[in-house]
């Protein structure tokens, strides 16, 4: 059981006892039920989830298709049909799943969603991103309320296992034949907060390459000074790997136009070897997490981490644990009519974006993988960015304007006229 302190009592919420605050926008009550619903890994609570999707479904008197990847790992999908079907879709993709908590840092019950006098949500979600599933909910229905329709059929995915790579989600969703019929032209999919005025807009992602080091030397007494151990070239590894990520680093404190995004990100995570003090061990391993920005060459960089193990000496080998190489990005030049629309819309709502390459990983790398053009994107400016953090939250303003918003761009990017490829 974690520690609770003082500040954790447990919060007066009347949306939490079953009433509903009568002077709260209806927005945000139902983004304050979907953060309650504990869909947090590695054991998300998933059922609940897709019942609440559900009912929305039937509140939007829209359809709603559920697509089981593989056991107990569910695709919902939300479908407002367009005027003219046969053209492109836009999708607009959000997952269900959130990070695990440390409770004991947390001033309020990661899972209250408890709103403070100031308007801030405190939940672990609230950026990350059960606030754009809500959004996107909410800009449909203001949409539907308002009486529009659009030529482009509009298409919202729910998808699960985000935060753990995706890997029984979107990835393997892309390749199913429903995800075919969707037929998709467009998506948006999460990005981050932004502390100043201005909106971050990510068009690519870095390739996330895990590696697995191993080292083989010579074993003896720990008494002794043994010739060739894994220690000593597991050093020399090391050695290699964090001096060329010290390299990124000051390249990324030097060159002012530069983001994390444009930078290769690496870092040891794991050290593993011995079996006792006093003995010298046989092998070692060390793993890394290496980020790839698209502008890198995949093909040089692992040689050149070939380079390094050699130079370690021998019996030093690497594996893969993962190893992505799609380097596919989404136009952001204005003959591009998708970001066009996305931008020219923007623009007149007097936002400022930054366009950047994505430091870590999404679902948005699969939808580019499979052939389809995706923006992440998060409507949070003066927000600051606390995906995964502590007392992760977001103020009830922010999320509102991020409805009207999103309302805005869905429908600029659903009414795109249709294009060459669609004659």
């Amino acid at each position: 059981m974690s520690h609770l302190n003082a500040n954790m009592l447990p919060e007066k919420d009347p949306r939490k006892q079953g009433e509903k605050d009568p002077k709260e926008d209806p927005s945000v009550t139902l983004f304050r039920e979907y953060l309650r619903i504990k869909t947090v890994q590695p054991e998300p609570d998933y059922d609940t989830a897709v019942k609440f999707l559900e009912r929305i479904a039937s509140e939007l008197d829209l359809p709603c298709q559920k697509v089981e990847v593989c056991p107990g790992r569910v695709i919902t999908i939300l479908t407002w049909k367009g005027t003219n079907p046969q053209l492109r879709s836009i999708l607009l993709n959000s997952h269900t799943d959130v990070v695990p908590v440390f409770e004991e840092f947390w001033h309020h019950g990661p899972f209250s969603a408890f709103k403070d006098s100031e308007g801030n949500i405190f939940a672990r979600g609230a950026q990350d991103m059960k606030c754009v599933s809500i959004q996107y909910i909410e800009a449909i229905r203001r949409l539907k309320a308002e009486g529009r329709r659009f030529p482009r059929t509009i298409h919202m995915s729910f998808v699960p296992d985000e935060e753990i790579g995706g890997y029984k989600g979107m990835q393997m969703f892309v390749k199913r034949p429903e995800f075919a019929t969707l037929n998709v032209g467009f998506a948006l999919d999460e990005g981050l907060a932004n502390p100043t005025d201005t909106f971050t807009v990510f068009y690519g992602e870095k390739c996330p390459w895990w590696i697995k080091v191993k080292v083989e030397g010579n074993p003896g007494h720990g008494s002794r000074f043994i010739e060739n151990t894994a220690a000593e070239k597991m050093h020399r590894v090391i050695t290699s790997f964090l001096e060329f990520r010290e390299r990124e680093k000051q390249r990324l404190k030097s060159e002012k136009h530069l983001t994390l995004g444009d930078v290769t990100s690496l870092n040891l995570t794991m050290l593993n070897g011995g079996i006792s003090f006093n003995v010298v061990p046989s092998e070692m391993s060390a793993a890394f997490d290496i980020r790839i920005p698209p502008t890198v060459d995949l093909k040089a960089f692992e040689e050149q981490v070939t380079a390094w193990c050699r130079a370690a000496g021998e019996g030093v080998t690497y594996e893969f644990h993962q190893k992505y190489t799609d380097q596919s990005v989404t136009s952001t030049e204005e003959s591009d009519p998708w970001w066009k629309a996305f931008s020219t819309t923007c623009r007149d709502m007097n936002m400022k974006l930054k366009c950047e390459i994505f430091p870590a990983a999404t679902d948005s790398r699969y939808i580019r993988a499979a052939g389809h053009p995706a923006i992440g994107f998060s409507p949070m400016n003066r927000t600051p960015v606390l995906l995964h953090d502590h007392n992760e939250f977001l103020n009830e303003q922010v999320f509102l304007r991020g409805i009207e918003i999103y309302a805005q761009i869905i429908a600029a990017l659903a009414n795109v006229p249709q294009l060459q490829a669609e004659a």
